[in-house]
Formats: C-alpha cells, structure tokens, sequence
C-alpha cells in the first residue's frame, strides 16, 4: 500500500458530473446552468465543487428561514392565528441567485503552482517504474526459467543447495 498515485483535477466533464452528484438530493432551480458553472470551475477540485454547492444550499436555508421568521410577524403583527397559515417553503429551491452568492466566495484549493508540481511528480513516476518494456519471459525452448542476468530463477536449483531456509 505503499504507493504514490497522482490524480489530475477534474475536467469540464467531470466537474458537470461532480456536481450534478453533489446536488442529486437537492431541490435546484431550472434555470441553475450546472454545465456553465462547471465551465467556468477550471481548476476547481471535487473537494471545492462541493464546497460551493454547500454554501449555495446554505443560502438557500438561511434565507428559507429569513423569510418564515419574517411572515411570522407578520401574522402575529396582524393578529391572526400561525395555525390556520399553510406549511409553504418561502424558498423551495437552490437558485441562480444563491450559487451567485456563494461563488464570491469561491476558492481553489490547489494553486497553478501546486499542479505543475504534480505533473512534475507524475512524470517523474512514469519514468522510474519497474522494467518497463525490457521485461520478457524466456522461450520455453531455451531451458526455462532464468533471470534477465542469466541466472536461475527463484527456486530454481534449491534442491541442491545445501543452506535451504526451511530445512
């Protein structure tokens, strides 16, 4: 489990993906554009994308709340009984208005910086793994199992060695 694997930020595609996923259980508003949202989170991380959809969603409760509070008092200014009001949400849905709000807050999580250091990394893995394409297996025909020195394999020749591990 020891292994290094670098994972690029998401693409226009993925972003649309993320955070379609991310609001899957949230009412959102028709005309939110999350096609255009997701093209203009260039560089944005899964972890960022759904820090926005958070807040907007927070916006939209908060304001949601705002408003119950504000026709309360309403009705109670009036005189009028709480109990015959219906249970209407003031705000039922995240709107464009709301994902305005919370993209001035907006942040990136990893700088331009940060990812051409990772794509460094990430070349520097490709170029130092394993034995690439000079690994064979050797022909049946040639005698069997060797190593790439010309040795023999693991294994092989044990039972003539005098200092086996195990007896």
């Amino acid at each position: 489990l020891d292994q290094l694997i670098y994972i690029p930020l998401p693409d226009e595609g993925s972003r649309s993906n993320i955070l379609k996923a991310v609001l899957r259980k949230s009412p959102v508003a028709s005309d939110v554009d999350l096609v255009y949202l997701a093209r203009v989170t260039q560089g944005f991380s899964g972890a960022d994308l759904t820090e926005i959809c958070q807040r907007a969603a927070k916006l939209a409760i908060r304001e949601s709340i705002e408003k119950e509070i504000e026709r309360e008092k309403a009705i109670a200014a009036a005189g009028g009984d709480a109990a015959m009001t219906d249970d209407e949400d003031l705000v039922p849905e995240i709107t464009r208005m709301h994902f305005e709000e919370s993209m001035k807050h907006a942040r990136r999580s990893v700088s331009d910086n940060d990812i051409r250091k990772y794509e460094m990394f990430s070349q520097t893995l490709q170029q130092s793994r394993g034995f690439g394409s000079a690994f064979k297996f050797p022909d049946a025909a040639d005698g069997g199992a060797t190593t790439a020195a010309g040795g023999p394999a693991f294994g092989a020749g044990a039972a003539d060695d005098d200092e086996d591990l195990y007896n």
